[in-house]
Parts: C-alpha cells; sequence; structure tokens
C-alpha cells in the first residue's frame, strides 16, 4: 500500500458517519488502519457502518452527536480525546438537505436548521477539532460542502447558501492555520447515489435518468468516490494542498 495513504494508528472522526457517503468515508479510513469515531444524530439501530468496519478488523466506535449544538460537539471531542489522545482527520460531512421551495416560500425554520447542521455544524466541529490540533502539532480537515456551493440550485436556498457558506469557512480557516500545519480543504459532490438523493427522485426510475443525464459522465457518483477523495486530501500525498474546494462532480461545474 502506498505509504501516504498508511493511517496505521491515526484518529479519524467522520460525522454523518451512519450513512452515505459518511460510512464509506468511515469504512475507507478503517480500512487504512486509522481508529474511526462515527458520529451522527442518528443511530442506525443496524449498525452498518459499525459492521462494515469490524468485518475487516477495522476498528471504531459510533457517539451520538447533533452537530448543531456546541455543548455536543464539544462533548464527542472530548470523548475522543479521552479515549484516543488525539485526532489526526476530520471529515464533517453532517448535513441535511431541508425543505424545498423557492427563496421566498423558504421557512424561517427551514433556514435555522439547515444553516444550523450545514453551516454551524461545520463550524462547531472545527472550532474543537482546531483546538486539538494546535495542541499536537498538525492534523487535516475536510469539509463536505457541494457542488451547491459552487452553483446556485433553484429551489433550496437554505442549502445552496449553507454549502456556499462551508466554502467560505474553508478557506478562511485554511489561511488562519496555514503556517500550524492544519490542512483544511473541502469536497464538493455532484449527484451521488444516496439517500438523499433518493428522497430528491422517491427512487423514480425516470426522474433518477435525468439526473444521470446532467452529469457530463452519464452516471451518479458512488459514495466511495467521494470517500477516496476525501482520504487523499488528508493523506501526506495532499501535504501542498489547504483551501482548495474540490468539486467531485463527474464534470458537472465544468459545463
Amino acid at each position: 500500500m502506498h505509504t501516504s495513504y498508511d493511517f496505521e494508528n491515526k484518529v479519524a472522526l467522520v460525522t454523518g458517519g451512519s450513512f452515505g457517503i459518511g460510512q464509506a468515508t468511515a469504512v475507507a479510513f478503517a480500512k487504512r488502519g486509522a481508529h474511526v469515531i462515527v458520529a451522527d444524530c442518528l443511530e442506525d439501530k443496524e449498525e452498518t457502518t459499525m459492521k462494515a468496519i469490524k468485518s475487516f478488523g477495522g476498528n471504531g466506535i459510533f457517539i451520538k452527536c447533533d452537530v448543531s449544538q456546541d455543548k455536543e460537539v464539544k462533548s464527542l471531542m472530548d470523548q475522543i480525546i479521552t479515549k484516543y489522545g488525539q485526532i489526526d482527520f476530520a471529515f464533517n460531512n453532517a448535513g441535511i438537505e431541508g425543505g424545498s421551495g423557492t427563496t421566498q416560500l423558504c421557512t424561517e425554520q427551514n433556514w435555522d436548521n439547515t444553516i444550523g447542521v450545514n453551516l454551524k455544524g461545520v463550524w462547531l466541529c472545527m472550532k474543537y477539532e482546531i483546538e486539538q490540533m494546535l495542541k499536537q502539532n498538525g492534523g487535516a480537515i475536510v469539509n463536505c460542502a457541494s457542488i451547491a456551493g459552487m452553483v446556485g440550485f433553484q429551489g433550496l436556498p437554505a442549502y445552496v447558501a449553507s454549502k456556499h457558506g462551508v466554502i467560505g469557512l474553508t478557506k478562511t480557516a485554511a489561511l488562519e492555520f496555514a503556517k500550524q500545519k492544519i490542512r483544511i480543504n473541502a469536497v464538493c459532490p455532484g449527484v451521488i447515489k444516496t439517500a438523499m438523493i433518493d428522497r430528491f427522485t422517491g427512487k423514480n426510475k425516470e426522474a433518477e435518468k435525468q439526473f444521470e443525464n446532467m452529469e457530463p459522465v452519464g452516471r451518479m457518483g458512488n459514495p466511495e468516490e467521494v470517500a477516496n477523495a476525501v482520504i487523499f486530501l488528508c493523506s501526506n500525498a495532499a501535504s501542498f494542498i489547504t483551501g482548495d474546494a474540490l468539486a467531485v462532480d463527474g464534470g458537472w461545474i465544468a459545463q
């Protein structure tokens, strides 16, 4: 295995790790030897992520956490440091799509919930991750933005605003801590085959086909393809990359 991707005895946090992109990334970290903390406000009763990690001898723990709440994020970080003493990598992935509707129809509750999880949640996680990484002389953080952080999408004002915010926050934090050996980047997934997309399409084949046709490569991405980008950005292979928003989008933004 390429030494840049050897995460033996490293500690990786993945928020929103119970399903989809988060799950695939948690498994990818574990396969490369990292101790993985899967954090999510939703407990998967099937424990799919944990079972997948343990199936090949990987190790990890699940901690329930609502990333929009300061006390819960601080508690999450305290538990990680108590158990492992460090945090080397963080993938701040927890997010919701919120309700759909044009800007004037977006409710205050939908706005607050979506910004609370998608933007405030990323800021809170970084706040405590950076605090620890400064103590231990470095680390790598990847935030999950979206192609909706790079272009507009009608009918999703809160979601689009939150993801644009994540990119701005990523760039700012990357500049602030560039000299302290903390690299901070974002991934911007395109249309990825996850439960979130299933909620958009209702698993309707025609609706799915429309999404596939919007992608220049002619298909949706899979969660593992985003996970690969996160692993790369956390690895030594990306040692000169910080403050970047990497589109993992099958060419969508190039159109």
